[in-house]
């Protein structure tokens, strides 16, 4: 329900709920950030608006949810309170207010709520739309939407035709005057919200209701009631009588618990089982609640949200930067505020080339929506919201940076050079044990190295007392190095640069017989055409390449050393699985 996120947005704003860290807010003057607010408050009015008056949503639900509370932010740290949300309100008044939940921050402060209470009961978190129900002599009279827990619009024509709301209570029970409080929602064969998240079921449920002509779609909506105010005083009694007034769900789903590590289990239970519905956390309640003339429209004492990890989140742009890789090829960096999904803490996404940054038109201070994709790389989903002082991205020269560049170390090639090291080290090089990013970049910071061969004429001292690394980390890593002199041919190629599609081409040939290749030559192999061919002889004639294997050849490697009666050329395949190297 889009009004009580927002109500949690604000409650987090306000302390209401045991908070993170304080607001983190943008380097921007008074001036800007008086900009800002007002547009970002602009559209959140817009939404509003749409949302509640014709049913429409503009954004979806969760990524309103966080720019409602980016927007409470930013008046935080300019010093006024959040603005109310732009609400219809209705001209229904609720016979007993609906009040909100409060939002826990995270397990502990769960732990922290949870202490000391007795009689504590689960329940799912449905993500759909609150309303009133009120039956009189045992007939459904009114449903009533929250609007702003006071007064709601009159949904009861809607409701009458779902199906799933009875009409009459059963003549044989003594409840017959009753008044509930629940949410409706879109019905779900087997959903899983792990695997399928929110499917945006909230706005399709609301979307629905607010129709101003009757749809057959309605059948489609359930109910479960979660409060019964002046019901049954205790919760087993409560769930049994709304059993038998037509209303077995919540007796289904609200379960007893008697400590955090059985509503954890519980929770991650609902999270990953099929569910008649579309859920986004859990409620931990209280068995018993006030007498509903005591309820206000705001958070209840008597519960609390352990909301699931959203899939997706809004992160502001902190700074925009460009990585140069191996081959030259540029990757646009997106620095962001940290954000939690899943158990990942996510503070950098890839987006690829300056062009697909282009094409997003981003700026700093943006704010983008960030997934996880396979394997757990966050990935850029969109844009949420662009701010309005937009500053330059300063984009580097495209052509500086090719597989022809930075086999040695110079200022502006560090970062190539860089990824070269890590390449030539990895699974797809000569796979060197303990030589990483980190190693590397050890060696370069204190001047250890100028040449991407250059590391085999280290000694341990040098790796030692010169680079700091200690006496037992240079002996492994000096045995790790010096084992490189052994790879095979093909290992070395590849890991200097020459392209995987050219690997198996080799056909085992020596040095010497691969250096005198025309492009003919690379030509006349499967799955190489002329440009390809043209490039592969162009790499192996570069002068800095050949520079690099001469080095190799006077250092002895094996692998470059011309074949005589007593030197076989060596064709060890050391560290790859027959067929070459890892595929990539």
């Amino acid at each position: 329900m889009r009004l009580l996120l927002i109500l949690i947005g604000i409650g987090l704003v306000y302390g209401v709920v045991p908070a993170r860290a304080s607001v983190d807010c943008p380097a921007w003057d008074n001036a800007r950030l008086t900009r800002e607010i007002a547009a970002l408050s602009s559209r959140l009015a817009a939404c509003d608006t749409a949302y509640y008056q014709q049913g429409i949503s503009l954004i979806e639900d969760t990524l309103y949810d966080q720019l409602r509370q980016t927007l409470g932010e930013w008046q935080q740290c300019a010093g006024s309170p959040p603005d109310a949300p732009t609400l219809a309100a209705g001209k229904v008044p609720h016979p007993i207010a609906h009040t909100g939940l409060k939002k826990a921050a995270d397990a502990t402060a769960l732990k922290k709520w949870m202490d000391g209470k007795q009689g504590l009961w689960i329940q799912p978190k449905i993500d759909g739309v609150a309303v009133t129900l009120i039956y009189r002599h045992g007939r459904l009279v009114s449903a009533i939407s929250r609007g702003d827990g006071l007064r709601g619009q009159a949904w009861t024509a809607q409701v009458r035709r779902m199906g799933s709301v009875p009409l009459t209570l059963p003549p044989g029970s003594r409840w017959q005057d009753v008044t509930l409080q629940g949410e409706i929602f879109l019905k779900m064969t087997g959903h899983q919200q792990s695997a399928r998240g929110g499917l945006n079921a909230r706005n399709r449920a609301a979307g629905l209701l607010m129709r101003r002509e009757a749809a057959p779609e309605l059948q489609q909506l359930g109910f479960f009631v979660w409060e019964w105010p002046d019901g049954p005083a205790e919760m087993a009694a409560r769930l049994h009588a709304l059993a038998e007034l037509g209303f077995p769900l919540t007796a289904r789903y609200t379960l007893p618990v008697t400590g955090f590590a059985q509503t954890e289990a519980q929770r991650e239970q609902w999270f990953n089982a099929p569910l008649p519905f579309v859920t986004d956390g859990v409620v931990i309640r209280e068995g018993q609640s006030p007498a509903g003339r005591y309820w206000r429209n705001q958070p209840a004492g008597w519960a609390l949200a352990w909301k699931y990890p959203p899939a997706r989140q809004t992160a502001a742009i902190r700074t925009i930067e460009f990585a140069v890789g191996r081959t030259g090829k540029v990757a646009a960096i997106l620095n962001l505020h940290p954000i939690q999904l899943d158990d990942k803490r996510v503070s950098r996404v890839n987006i690829g080339s300056p062009s697909r940054l282009k094409q997003w038109d981003l700026a700093e201070g943006d704010r983008v929506i960030i997934a996880l994709a396979g394997q757990g790389i966050p990935r850029l989903e969109g844009v949420a919201w662009r701010v309005k002082d937009r500053k330059p991205v300063a984009y580097p020269d495209p052509h500086r940076f090719t597989p022809f560049t930075c086999f040695t170390l110079t200022p502006e090639c560090r970062e190539q050079f860089l990824a070269r090291l890590v390449w030539l080290s990895g699974p797809h090089g000569l796979a060197l044990a303990g030589m990483g990013p980190e190693s590397w970049r050890k060696l370069l910071d204190n001047g250890k190295l100028a040449s991407l061969t250059g590391w085999l004429q280290l000694s341990r001292d040098d790796l030692a007392a010169g680079a700091g690394f200690s006496l037992k980390q240079a002996e492994k890593m000096y045995a790790s190095l010096q084992l490189a002199r052994q790879k095979s041919l093909r290992q070395w190629l590849s890991a200097l640069g020459l392209p995987p599609y050219a690997l198996n081409a080799l056909s085992g040939g020596s040095w010497a017989s691969i250096s005198r290749r025309t492009e003919d030559d690379w030509h006349a192999h499967a799955g190489i055409g002329k440009k390809r061919a043209a490039h592969l002889w162009a790499f192996l004639h570069h002068p800095p390449v050949t520079a690099l294997i001469a080095g190799l050849q006077q250092q002895g490697v094996t692998a470059f050393m011309p074949e005589t009666p007593d030197r076989p050329r060596v064709t060890v395949n050391r560290g790859w699985p027959p067929g070459g190297p890892p595929a990539h």
